[in-house]
This record gives structure tokens, C-alpha cells and sequence, in this order.
């Protein structure tokens, strides 16, 4: 009985903050706020302007050579030319052309630093490590004769024995094994970065798989591969296809499709990823939003709005936990295929 009444004190406690919180809220600045990427690791807000944010480092070459600094030495404010001033003559631009970016005179500069999603992305790669050596520690004092794995060893032995026998080998064909290693990073890598992103505090929070840049770096890997595994057929159905003359030549019709496709292939891969979970991430937290945009109406409204904010939010949240497995699995079996259609042999062979 003592928790039921703490629970609805603290029920309470919420309820009456949510307008003072909504006063100045912005479902827009939040979204974007967590989709994109920063110099900075927003963790939460503490009230009175006051926020807690993990720095990260800015390694930038300007004209006065290369510097390497805490993002806390700029300014939280933007002054009227809307500049986060910095050290070395270095600001972050919060509007125009340049938004988000570190510039010098108005003009960016070259940018190696170490972003939220460079940070997010190599903890993950750490989770991922110390999964996959882990289970690795453990076959590696066992025989073939002993008992299967249990627990999380066992877990990750279901999923790699799934990918390679339910995806990897009827995508690829013959030959499979080399392309193992490969696609089995992708796929962890990509479900890790995936469910990672769904927590939303530290070392979690990051939309990685939602930055176009990374999902463009995957798709690059499967389509340089793909060029490269090819073999004369392939590069054969590519500019002189089985088709009737008149569609090939003197007009190269089917040519021209069949080498764009070359490109439009790894697109495909780099666009859905990127967009589903970009979309994703968005929309929980739009949905969560919902009840700071309402904290002005009536308490009926309040509570109608806030439970089936609640509600949809838990509804995204285990649809999202199915998305990251999913968006793994797609990416990983169009990159088997593709690459098992660049190896192909003609059929009367």
C-alpha cells in the first residue's frame, strides 16, 4: 500500500510540473535534437537554462594549423550572428548553410572530431567486441563432442548459426564461406548500433544507423565486394544482356538500365536503412512529445493524452525492438544476394 501512494505522489509530482516544463517546449527542437548529430552528448535538462552534457573532443585544421579541444570551451549561446564562439577564432554555426558545422570566418573547416555518433558508434563496437570474444573464450575450451552452449553464448550462437544457414548461404550460393565474416559484421554490427539507439541515456541514445553517412560507409562495403566478386557473366548480362539486338544496340537500352542498376542497388540498401531508422527514432519521440504539447488543456485532456501517449510510446518501442532485427536482417540478406547475383553461372552450365 506505502508504494501504491508514493507511486501516486509521484504521479501527482509530474503532473504538476508538465506545464511549467511545456511552458517554453519545442517538439520540433527535441525530435531534431535527437536525431541529428553534435559535438556534445545532451543527457537531460536540468531546469533554470541548466544542462548535463557530456563534452566530447573537436579535432578541427584551420588556418592556424590543427587544434585539439574540449567541445565545453564554446559558448551554450548563440550571439546575434547566430555563432557559438569558440577557441582559435573556431564557432558552430546554429543557422544557415553551415548549421550544425564548425567554422572560421564563416567558412568550415576540415572536422575530425570525435561527434556523438562517432562516440555512440565506437562504444557499440566495444558491446559488440566483448559479445562476440566472449562466446569466441568459450568454444575455445570446449570440443565439438561437448554439450551445446547455454545462456548468452548460446544466444549468439542461434543467431550466427540463423544468418548463415537462413540468409547468408541461400543468398550467396557456392562459395558462401568467404563472404561469411563479412556479412556476419554487418549484421551484428548494424542490430547492436540498432538496439543500442533505443536506449535512451548513456552509452545508449545514438542514432547511428540513422546518420546517412554510415549507412552510406555499409553500403559502399557490399557494392565495392559486389564489383569485385563479379564474374563475365555478370559483367556480361550488364552490357550485352540476353535480350533481342534492336533493345542493345546501336541504342544501348538495356545496357544503360543494367549498369545504372549497378548503382541504384547499394542506394537502395543506404536509403532504407537510413530511413527507417531515422523515421523510427522520430517518431517515438513525437509521441512521447505529446504529452508536454498538451500540458496547457484541461487535466481530463492531460490524463487521456499523457496515458495514450504512454501507450503509444510502449506500442513503438516494441515495434522498434522488432525493427532493429528486421532492418539487420534485410540488409544483410540484399547484400548476400546481390552479391550471389554477381557470382551467378550461366545455366547451361
Amino acid at each position: 500500500m506505502n508504494h501504491i501512494k508514493r507511486l501516486l505522489s509521484v504521479a501527482l509530482l509530474m503532473f504538476a510540473l508538465v506545464p511549467a516544463m511545456a511552458a517554453d517546449f519545442s517538439a520540433k527542437e527535441v525530435v531534431l535534437e535527437h536525431i541529428k548529430d553534435s559535438y556534445e552528448w545532451h543527457v537531460t535538462d536540468l531546469g533554470e537554462g541548466k544542462s548535463l552534457v557530456i563534452p566530447l573532443p573537436v579535432i578541427v585544421n584551420s588556418s592556424t594549423g590543427w587544434h585539439v579541444f574540449c567541445s565545453s570551451q564554446f559558448e551554450h549561446h548563440a550571439d546575434a550572428n547566430g555563432l557559438r564562439q569558440g577557441p582559435y577564432g573556431l564557432a558552430i554555426a546554429t543557422e544557415g548553410e553551415n548549421a550544425g558545422k564548425i567554422v572560421e570566418n564563416g567558412s568550415p573547416v576540415l572536422d575530425l572530431s570525435i561527434t556523438k555518433t562517432v562516440a555512440v558508434m565506437f562504444i557499440n563496437v566495444a558491446i559488440l567486441l566483448c559479445c562476440i570474444l566472449l562466446s569466441a573464450r568459450w568454444y575455445k575450451k570446449r570440443k565439438a563432442s561437448d554439450p551445446a552452449p547455454g545462456g548468452f553464448v548460446g544466444f549468439v550462437e542461434m543467431m550466427v548459426m540463423y544468418v548463415v544457414d537462413e540468409i547468408i548461404k541461400p543468398g550467396v550460393g557456392k562459395g558462401y564461406e568467404k563472404y561469411t565474416p563479412y556479412l556476419l559484421t554487418c549484421f551484428f554490427f548494424i542490430f547492436t548500433c540498432n538496439v543500442m539507439g533505443l536506449i535512451p541515456f548513456p552509452p545508449g541514445s545514438g542514432n547511428v544507423t540513422g546518420n546517412i553517412a554510415v549507412t552510406f560507409f555499409l553500403a559502399l562495403c557490399t557494392f565495392l565486394i559486389v564489383q569485385f566478386s563479379g564474374n563475365k557473366h555478370y559483367w556480361k548480362d550488364i552490357f550485352w544482356p540476353d535480350v533481342p539486338t534492336w533493345l542493345k544496340a546501336p541504342i544501348p537500352i538495356i545496357p544503360v538500365i543494367e549498369f545504372v542498376g549497378i548503382f541504384t542497388k547499394p542506394f537502395a540498401l543506404m536509403i532504407r536503412l537510413f530511413a527507417n531508422m531515422m523515421a523510427g527514432h522520430a517518431i517515438a519521440v513525437a509521441i512521447t512529445c505529446i504529452i508536454f504539447l498538451v500540458a496547457s488543456q484541461a487535466v481530463a485532456v492531460q490524463l487521456s493524452m499523457s496515458a495514450l501517449s504512454v501507450i503509444m510510446s510502449i506500442f513503438m518501442m516494441c515495434l522498434e525492438c522488432l525493427v532493429c532485427f528486421i532492418q539487420a536482417m534485410v540488409f544483410t540478406m540484399l547484400s548476400a544476394v546481390f552479391i550471389g547475383l554477381a557470382r551467378v553461372e550461366p545455366e547451361h552450365e
